[in-house]
């Protein structure tokens, strides 16, 4: 038998291709990286385009740095030409400048030059007294200083994005694993009730419940599903990589020991380090202190008001006089005939050289100077109230997250004891059920409350674990790349 021009042996062999496509693609497509959130985060900081911006402004401002200190060395240049005069410029001149006995009409046909013209020298330029120069390098090392703040700036915001990233997808997937425990509790009992309603020992109406119940739950179940992949999506652009892909995350919320730190796993001390630090309302002073020494929004506008003073000095600076110090070498020859580099003999080179101080010293340019640094006056006015408000929101954001701490602490504790009450509340109602004691309404508030029960403390660390995210980001003290290294332990 043929198939389309191929013979049977090479027919099977192309079905067994297909057939092992068919098998290895879903197990290409099931499998997914495993993250941690140190690991995420280094992968964010190599591939974000925003860090790549804020690097490639320090590197220009490096540029500049460079440039400015061109301003203050000297400045030689060098010179070489050779010109070839296919015809050598003549002029007629009065033949007595040579022979005092020829007529006053009498004329002389003189050549200006030789064939081959050749010149070469060098000049050299150097600033002795030069302000705005002198005040522009000390402005530009304070610039680059401002950029590389705005660097670190932009490194820590990614740095918190991918961690609230990272705990949405752990949220997410707590929130699945919820939906997926529900359903199978209450698919459990629905089996249950349907063997006691075959044995007649219930009513159909107590199955018909436990139906509707979990068709309640299987929407919600793919809904939480979606919403896993959709947080995903989000970690995975926040990483530089193709939102397409699958990854898995480290950690389980249910699993951490907020209460306790030294009772978690490895995974989940390092997610906890990597979490921010934890403070109660007696550090807030010292933490206050902290955050106005290393929040890169108050160091940029008390870069910025440096900045814009040493713009103010340049521009003032403009108005003073400068001194420079030149000097010039040259040497020239002609050379008659087939060209010698630079006419062969002494006799015909000529060589000059000269030096001197030159002072130049601003009369009128149209008060340019005087409007720049009204400018920088204002400029340096904005970064000072920039700086004043940034104080202020950064007492009170403190303030805020250090409660924020302290209220989710002690609701992850409340919650995990409702946890294990809600627990042994539905160990009951289903023991009791199963021997006729209880009822199913009995079963579904039990399960109804383990499952809320169950969601509010997850809810409650991830709370927590964001107001020590958003705790370091306002402190000004997000982990860098060491101390990935560290808290990963790989």
């Amino acid at each position: 038998m043929r198939r389309f021009g191929m013979s049977r042996p090479l027919w099977r062999i192309l079905e067994a291709a297909v057939a092992l496509v068919a098998v290895s693609a879903p197990l290409a497509a099931q499998s997914a990286d495993s993250v941690t959130l140190a690991q995420a985060i280094s992968e964010a900081l190599d591939h974000s385009p925003t860090v790549r911006q804020a690097r490639a402004a320090v590197s220009a401002a490096n540029g500049q740095v460079r440039e400015a200190w061109a301003t203050v060395l000297p400045d030689i240049n060098a010179s070489a030409s050779y010109q070839r005069n296919f015809m050598v410029q003549e002029a007629f001149l009065p033949r007595a400048i040579f022979d005092p006995t020829a007529g006053p009409d009498e004329l002389l046909k003189v050549k200006f030059g030789a064939e081959n013209n050749w010149s070469a020298g060098f000049t050299v330029n150097q600033p002795l007294f030069q302000v705005d120069a002198f005040i522009g390098v000390g402005a530009a090392g304070q610039y680059r200083a401002l950029q590389e703040e705005v660097a670190r700036g932009t490194t820590q915001g990614v740095v918190t994005d991918v961690r609230q990233r990272y705990l949405g997808v752990l949220a997410a997937a707590e929130l699945v694993r919820l939906n997926e425990e529900s359903v199978r509790r209450v698919r459990e009992t629905l089996e249950d009730t349907r063997a006691r309603y075959r044995a007649g020992l219930t009513s159909e109406y107590d199955v018909l419940r436990f139906e509707v119940q979990l068709a309640n739950l299987e929407p919600g179940l793919r809904r939480s599903r979606d919403a896993v992949a959709t947080a995903k999506r989000a970690l995975l652009i926040a990483m530089g990589r193709d939102a397409s892909g699958d990854i898995e995350v480290v950690g389980r919320l249910q699993e951490i020991d907020i209460l306790e730190p030294e009772r978690n796993t490895p995974e989940h001390r390092a997610l906890i380090a990597l979490s921010g630090p934890l403070l109660d309302s007696l550090a807030l002073d010292s933490a206050a202190a902290t955050a106005i020494a290393q929040r890169s929004d108050v160091r940029q506008a008390e870069l910025g008001i440096v900045v814009e003073q040493a713009r103010l000095k340049v521009e003032r600076a403009q108005l003073f006089p400068k001194l420079s110090l030149f000097g010039a070498y040259s040497l020239t020859a002609q050379d008659p005939g087939s060209p010698t580099f630079f006419g062969g003999s002494s006799q015909y080179r000529a060589g000059a050289a000269w030096a001197g101080l030159r002072v130049e010293l601003p009369v009128f340019r149209g008060f340019r100077e005087y409007a720049r640094m009204q400018q920088a006056r204002a400029n340096i006015d904005q970064n000072r109230a920039r700086l004043a408000l940034a104080r202020e929101q950064t007492v009170d954001q403190l303030q805020t997250l250090i409660a924020a701490l302290g209220e989710t602490r002690e609701r992850v504790a409340s919650e995990r004891d409702a946890v294990a009450q809600a627990q042994r509340g539905y160990q009951i109602a289903t023991a009791q059920y199963r021997e006729g004691l209880g009822s199913q309404l009995q079963v579904t508030d039990a399960e109804l409350a383990l499952r809320q029960s169950e969601y509010n403390y997850a809810q409650a660390v991830f709370e927590h674990l964001i107001a020590r995210s958003n705790l370091d980001a306002a402190l000004g003290t997000v982990p860098d790349a060491a101390d990935l290294v560290s808290a990963d332990g790989r």
